[in-house]
């Protein structure tokens, strides 16, 4: 017996056939779409449209920036909130756009090194498998560049030729179109006259002022200007479609400007990058209660946050497993106090350092003192401005803060943004500065221990460890990687304190490979004369 909805009448007899054959079509219709995602959609899904710029700070107009000339993107910012305050988490393209896919930090994942490839548990889908899950259409255009395997299939398209355009009639989107003009190769390779006059540029305080520095930081402009053009074009194909009041935007920069110091460094020089969101009136009820058009927000944010704040406002809950904060979207949850910076392995050099940031201090610990900040890398001395840094320096013709990308660092940094943008004065010694010191010092520890950081290991000993399994899992494993035991290690290790030295003499001898290590680097870290009193024991 069929029984009708709710306000259904039959047909009659004649039209029955039809109308069977129509019910049947719906019913398969229907079958289709579940099969795809998509039967769960609620109708106020928005689309989402993400607009990235490569290796750029907040160098723009609406940023207050004088020497920025972006009319598109000033102007989008008048529709937009301005996040003052965003961090890309990881200073270099690939670990942060691993941080940006997963919602999970890289050095939990074993990731955090620059062109790595890790595994992951199955069970950590990357965001755009939780979208196409919810019945969205997902496009990247083009850039990947993760650190991380991806077993699934993770885009209905990742190309140069991938749109928004090419989802179904009705259907929802995300689409990230990426913007290569920026990056820091584009400023050695481009020709042609200047649009900025270099004379008129501000130098941040670490740089010599030469020319070959201000002809790069002039180029820099000039591909910021030109990256502005290709975003407003993005932003008018958009409005053409009838879209942009179904669509939130975000526009941001995926790490720090492409010149040394920048890019690669966990300061804020290296991490701060621009974020620019517009939500829809349609869309009020997804925005933050701070939201107005044109406004700006101080509310922290890092790229770790992003991945859970697109799930939040496509009506998914985040899994506890993302170690981000959602700040949009029915999950949004309020501001955190600090956002956590990281700096592993940067192509062909081995380096350890960890950030943290509250709203006005960033703390950086070096784990990895005796290494110095500009440590050759092939693909950064391409640049003019690194070259002529280190020839003025060998030559002896800088003074400090220009001299200390080129010297071993300090243990511990402490700057004060608001007073010192440039981050020049360590004020780690500093008696004023104490209690700042000891409160950054102490949240770093504790984020590193609950992320349960696997960057401590030796790249290679990480991944023997983690064998048929992952470096995340081994992370996990409290027999198969002692957190708390190696971190302490490594914190005495890179201290530099004279009165460690018994300590690590008796930790050679230890039963976990890990801690062995760090108390071997520990006493090449002091000198010659510790090695050998160690030697001889």
């Amino acid at each position: 017996m069929t029984i009708p909805l709710p306000g259904h009448r039959f047909p009659p007899p004649g039209k029955r056939g039809f109308h069977f054959r129509f019910l049947l079509a719906l019913s398969v219709l229907a079958s289709l779409l579940a099969g795809a995602g998509m039967a769960a959609i609620p109708a106020e899904c928005p689309n989402i449209l993400w607009i990235v710029a490569e290796d750029i700070n907040p160098h723009l107009g609406c940023y207050g920036d004088a020497d920025a000339v972006t009319p598109h993107l000033d102007r989008f910012a008048t529709t937009a909130l301005r996040y003052t305050k965003c961090w890309s988490t990881a200073p270099v393209c690939a670990p942060a756009r691993t941080t940006l896919i997963s919602g999970v930090y890289p050095t939990s994942a074993g990731a955090e090194h620059m062109r790595s490839l890790v595994k992951m548990p199955d069970f950590l889908h990357l965001y755009p498998q939780f979208l196409r899950e919810r019945g969205y259409y997902c496009a990247n255009n083009a850039k990947e560049d993760y650190n991380v395997e991806q077993p699934r299939k993770v885009w209905d398209e990742s190309s140069k030729q991938a749109h928004w355009k090419k989802r179904q009639p009705g259907q929802p989107f995300f689409a990230a179109f990426n913007i290569e003009l920026s990056h820091e190769g584009q400023i050695r390779s481009r020709t042609g006259p200047l649009q900025h006059d270099p004379a008129k540029l501000r130098l941040p305080a670490y740089h010599p002022d030469t020319p070959e520095v201000r002809r790069d930081w002039a180029r820099y402009h000039d591909n910021i200007t030109a990256m502005d053009a290709v975003a407003g074009r993005h932003l008018q194909e958009l409005e053409d479609a009838g879209l942009a009041e179904e669509t939130i935007v975000f526009f941001y920069g995926d790490n720090g400007a492409g010149l040394p110091r920048g890019k690669r460094w966990p300061y804020n020089s290296g991490l701060h990058v621009p974020l620019l969101v517009r939500v829809p009136a349609k869309f009020k009820h997804l925005a933050p209660p701070d939201y107005a058009p044109g406004a700006a927000t101080d509310r922290l944010v890092g790229f770790v946050d992003f991945a859970p704040t697109l799930l939040s406002l496509a009506g998914i809950k985040p899994p506890d497993w993302m170690q981000g904060h959602a700040f949009l979207g029915r999950f949004a949850t309020p501001s955190p106090r600090y956002q956590f910076g990281f700096r592993g392995r940067m192509d062909e050099r081995y380096d350890l350092v960890r950030s943290v940031r509250n709203d006005r201090f960033i703390y950086i610990r070096n784990f990895r003192p005796d290494l110095i900040y500009g440590q050759h890398i092939a693909y950064l001395f391409e640049t003019p401005t690194t070259r002529v840094w280190k020839e003025l320096h060998d030559a002896g013709k800088l003074q400090p803060p220009r001299t200390f990308l080129w010297e071993t660092k300090p243990p511990e940094e402490l700057y004060d943004l608001q007073q010192d943008r440039d981050e020049v004065r360590n004020l780690a010694s500093d008696a004023d500065h104490v209690a700042v010191l000891d409160e950054l010092r102490q949240t770093l520890r504790e984020h590193l221990l609950a992320t349960r950081d696997v960057g401590f290991l030796p790249e290679a000993e990480m991944h023997r460890r983690a064998a048929g399994s992952t470096p995340y899992e081994l992370g996990r494993d409290a027999v198969r990687y002692p957190c708390e035991r190696v971190l302490a290690m490594a914190e005495l290790a890179s201290d530099l304190k004279s009165e460690a030295l018994p300590k690590l003499k008796d930790s050679l001898k230890d039963r976990d490979s890990g801690v062995r290590y760090w108390a071997a680097l520990g006493l090449a870290m002091r000198d010659a004369a510790a090695v050998t009193a160690a030697r001889e024991d």
